[in-house]
């Protein structure tokens, strides 16, 4: 049975998440030089090749990608083992790693993470945006914010931010003077609207509700976009319909630069969760930032001066 070094298998596991021999030497605070060493020494004991390495990209092989993704658990759970032992101090210490939708970066969770960030001055909090699910231990996270369809069934999920959420749909007025102002989802297929596509390529129809009765709009338009800001300004200049969470067009609807329209079918879902998968060990920023959110919740809001 061929034995490895723990720091080769955690220089590994650093450049193939980040990778780049480069960006996981910045994220460990070492040379590139020293990880790229580690992982010679480890192909060399192992016997197999276990990254691919070319000027511009750095991939798992087969057995590269089988490796990490047994290491990546393993690791967590070293973690959390050193993270509880660490949370018997006085303050829980240590990085909390999230991987967030752009909503909830935007509008849901700088203002939580201000408040736990004060409340833990031990602790340090890493976000990513990333609007595609993912395996969040296996990419390194320690747990992942989505909204409930998302999530799968093996994973604990806990309520963060607003528990209602929806979709609103809007138009700029010089649009709907020259258009005209929809009067039932069906009236879009006449209509120009601004679509979004999601980071997968997908471009999801636009779903409608009233009164029990669902509709499901696969609209044409101007503009596709993988940026909620372009889409915005292209509805404000008037090209078409948008259909998006309401955070976004607040703004631009208390100035006036868009109108909401199709009242009526809004459509409503359960705000978002964090999640994460059970574990033995849960490193002690995580449980920390768990309790805050619970504690959070039962908080009522200060009144207004």
């Amino acid at each position: 049975m061929a034995e490895a070094d723990l720091h080769d298998l955690d220089a590994f596991v650093a450049v193939a998440r980040a990778r780049s021999f480069r960006g996981a030497a910045t994220l460990r605070g070492v040379s590139a030089s020293a990880l790229s060493t580690a992982l010679r020494r480890l192909e060399g004991q192992l016997g197999v090749r276990l990254l691919n390495r070319t000027t511009r990209s750095v991939t798992p092989t087969e057995a590269g990608q089988r490796l990490l993704d047994r290491l990546g658990p393993a690791f967590g759970e070293i973690a959390g083992a050193l993270d509880a032992v660490a949370s018997l101090g006085d303050q829980p210490s240590g990085t909390l790693r999230l991987n967030v939708p752009s909503i909830v970066a935007r509008h849901v969770l700088p203002a939580i993470a201000a408040r736990f960030l004060i409340a833990h001055p031990a602790i340090t909090l890493e976000v990513t945006t990333n609007d595609s699910f993912i395996d969040v231990l296996a990419a390194g996270f320690d747990a992942g914010i989505r909204y409930d369809e998302r999530i799968e069934r093996d994973m604990i999920a806990v309520p963060l931010g607003p528990r209602i959420q929806r979709f609103i749909a809007a138009g700029a007025p010089s649009y709907l003077a020259r258009r005209g102002v929809p009067a039932t989802p069906r009236a879009l297929v006449d209509h120009a609207c601004i679509r979004h596509r999601f980071a997968s390529g997908v471009i999801l129809p636009w779903e409608f509700s009233h009164q029990g009765q669902v509709l499901r709009i696969a609209p044409n338009g101007p503009l596709v976009s993988t940026s909620i800001d372009i889409s915005i300004a292209a509805a404000i200049a008037g090209l078409g319909l948008i259909y998006t969470f309401e955070e976004y067009l607040r703004a631009p609807l208390a100035r006036g630069e868009l109108v909401a329209v199709l009242a009526d079918w809004g459509q409503s879902f359960s705000g978002p969760f964090v999640y994460f998968p059970s574990r033995r060990q849960m490193p002690a920023p995580l449980r920390a930032f768990i309790d805050f959110l619970k504690d959070d919740a039962r908080t009522p809001p200060s009144p207004r001066a």
